[in-house]
């Protein structure tokens, strides 16, 4: 490949952050001279990746909230366009941010720019007839479940299952004793692992009912502890000032920044908002309730789209309910607290999920930076 190869990326959420980073790395070890540039993180920057936007000014999630941030979003991709037009990249990756990425991809790939999207949105959830869109927006679908490939393979949308990066990362057989020893944690007791969401917005609607939801497993376990891992500053504070609200600030609960893993890994169950978070619980092998509140309005348009029974990761790829699930009006701090705590004290139950949970990380681990960089490095040759 003569001169030097332009990788022009989007990601525009924390865990698309993380994803690019891996495939960043696992490009650079073949094409160490190549340049990325577009919108990202902190972690697709440390990688090396010219960052044009942070990816915090598109990390917006719900209907209503979108719409509320709708112009300037819309500012940003126009003018990416604009620019990847005027000088254009050998190939772009979009990582995640659907409703942002395809429209972009689209649009390049009219264009003759080849285009590749990495994570799969979730058709078979919510909008199986996007579908006819992706096949003119994308000239590959990188997807991290298995389960995938077969539907875009019936619209001729060409495909490559890669694995699931977290399934790379999470041992195996997790050190829940380490953990533990990390967080200056005792060995004996009940330890809940508390995950409200990484946004504010998703505070906005959760801490509340995941604050009550501690309270409630403290009367019913008093020498229980609680962690909560949050990621940023903003979210601490925010949930720092709802522990005063509510009137929790004497729970034996530790706020961590980051550390997630950490939480996970030392926790006998987890309360965990739904999103990516809830496959990391899984690979963890942990026993977890998911639970998840939105804006009314938001929860209205997501309900009449919905494909399917479940929303939790977890759930989706076992195909059955392997952790509870409430959601809205139905996540109550009594629902949750019953629920968590009937989990973790049954004699059966976290032995049956360490086994389906254990079964499901051996499919996932495929070594997925490496596995994307082998879908995209031929397309890469073919632009050159």
């Amino acid at each position: 490949m003569a001169g030097q190869l332009r990788i022009a990326m989007v990601a525009g959420e924390a865990s698309g952050d993380l994803l690019a980073s891996h495939l960043i790395a696992a490009l650079q070890a073949h094409l160490p001279d190549a340049h990325f540039c577009g919108i990202g993180g902190p972690k697709m920057q440390d990688s090396g990746l010219d960052a044009w936007w942070p990816a915090e000014r598109l990390a917006v999630r719900g209907y209503v909230e979108v719409l509320r941030h709708y112009r300037e979003i819309s500012g940003i991709r126009r003018q990416l366009l604009r620019r990847l037009l005027a000088d254009p990249p050998d190939v772009f990756i979009g990582v995640d941010a659907p409703d942002f990425n395809l429209w972009l991809e689209t649009r390049l790939k009219a264009a003759g720019i080849a285009t590749i999207h990495f994570v799969s949105p979730s058709v078979w959830a919510w909008r199986a007839g996007r579908i006819r869109h992706i096949a003119r927006a994308v000239s590959q679908m990188l997807c991290l479940f298995p389960f995938e490939p077969a539907l875009y393979e019936k619209h001729g949308v060409p495909v490559r299952y890669v694995g699931h990066p977290l399934a790379d990362i999470i041992p195996l057989e997790p050190d829940q004793h380490a953990a533990r020893e990390r967080l200056n944690l005792t060995q004996d007791g009940l330890v809940f692992a508390l995950l409200p969401g990484s946004r504010q917005s998703e505070l906005q609607f959760m801490a509340k009912t995941f604050i009550e939801t501690a309270q409630a497993l403290n009367r019913r376990h008093p020498q229980a502890r609680f962690l909560v891992p949050l990621v940023t500053r903003e979210t601490r504070i925010s949930f720092e000032n709802a522990l005063w609200q509510y009137g929790a600030q004497e729970l034996p609960l530790t706020l961590l920044f980051g550390h997630a893993h950490d939480a996970m890994a030392a926790a006998d169950g987890v309360l965990v908002a739904s999103g990516t978070a809830t496959l990391e619980a899984a690979l963890f092998k942990k026993p977890m309730v998911i639970a998840y509140k939105m804006s009314p309005w938001s929860w209205r348009l997501m309900r009449r789209m919905r494909l399917q029974p479940w929303v939790g990761l977890p759930n989706i790829l076992a195909g059955r309910f392997v952790a509870p699930e409430f959601l809205q009006d139905q996540a109550t701090p009594e629902n949750l607290a019953q629920a968590l705590a009937n989990l973790v004290v049954d004699p059966i139950v976290p032995g049956r999920l360490f086994q389906i949970f254990s079964a499901l990380h051996r499919q996932l681990r495929r070594n997925t930076a490496e596995q994307a960089a082998a879908a995209i490095l031929p397309i890469l040759r073919r632009a050159t």
